[in-house]
């Protein structure tokens, strides 16, 4: 009986959740050639095709659709025997430092399972701007961090690539306006950056409507129908979604967050830093 690699099954969720080869590659860190050639090892070990052809992309084949479920819990499974066996005999203390993107999405399901497998681990979370998680590290009053990657570093363990996107109100705004209105946090920012190029290259007119120096400020603005933002499908919830094609907005890039480890970080904090390099990697990997 063949098995199912786990690292196969990992890439095969990044195209469920992202849609496409091409996200997927972004998602894992491979090219869409190697990419596909996981998939295909992947058939072949399920004996049955799971992606079709959909237009120019791809979709799940019925058995790729049931395939997801299976991945979701045997991958849940390594993670759990993974944990538990690291975990058993582990303690000390873990200070942890991210944006706040990932503070919302993706860290509390991850940091409460290694809580769970490590129990005499006192985990110590500090939320907050990239460039000041970035001077804590650095000045050792953080093990671990999440930041957003401008270059890579020597403390860099992982990366994350998620796609920018344009979000404004689920209900558009909340009135035209000749200018497009934005809301960006305080300078400095990258996603600030990002949409500021875009928009300059594109030639199209904004003003900036709302500043703020942090994510709860920028929420309402969008959320009001006052201005847009630019940020990850991770701040797309409570009624902001991506926003339509007739903005006739430019495109932006893919974002990229670093996860550095202090050099003479313990064991533990060595743990939690791999089980979030996989965990963020895949939206919905452990969900």
């Amino acid at each position: 009986m063949k098995t199912l690699d786990p690292d196969l099954l990992r890439t095969f969720l990044a195209f469920a959740d992202g849609g496409s080869l091409a996200q997927a590659a972004s998602i894992v860190g491979r090219s869409p050639s190697a990419v596909t050639a996981q998939m295909q090892r992947l058939e072949e070990a399920v004996g049955e095709p799971l992606l079709a052809p959909q237009g120019r992309g791809r979709s799940l084949t019925p058995t790729g659709e049931e395939l997801v479920g299976h991945a979701r819990r045997i991958l849940a499974a390594h993670r759990e025997a993974w944990l538990g066996l690291k975990g058993a005999r582990a303690d000390g203390r873990i200070a942890i430092g991210t944006t706040q993107d990932f503070a919302d999405s993706g860290l509390p399901d991850l940091l409460r399972a290694f809580a769970e497998s490590h129990p005499r681990v006192r985990i110590e979370l500090r939320v907050g701007r990239s460039a000041e998680l970035a001077q804590a590290l650095q000045g050792g009053s953080l093990d671990l961090a999440i930041v957003m990657r401008q270059a890579a570093t020597p403390d860099e363990i992982g990366m994350l690539r998620e796609p920018m996107m344009w979000l404004c109100s689920q209900k558009g705004l909340a009135a035209r306006q000749d200018e497009l209105p934005l809301a960006l946090l305080d300078p400095h920012c990258g996603f600030r950056e990002a949409a500021i190029s875009a928009l300059d290259a594109a030639g199209r007119r904004y003003r900036i409507a709302a500043s703020s120096a942090s994510l709860a400020g920028l929420r309402t603005a969008v959320k009001a129908g006052i201005a847009l933002t630019l940020r990850t499908a991770r701040f797309a919830h409570s009624g902001i979604v991506e926003a339509p094609r007739t903005f006739d907005l430019p495109p932006v890039p893919v974002a990229e967050f670093a996860i550095r480890l202090r050099a003479d970080a313990e064991n533990p904090a060595r743990d939690l830093a791999a089980l979030l390099g996989t965990g963020l990697a895949v939206p919905g990997l452990f969900g």
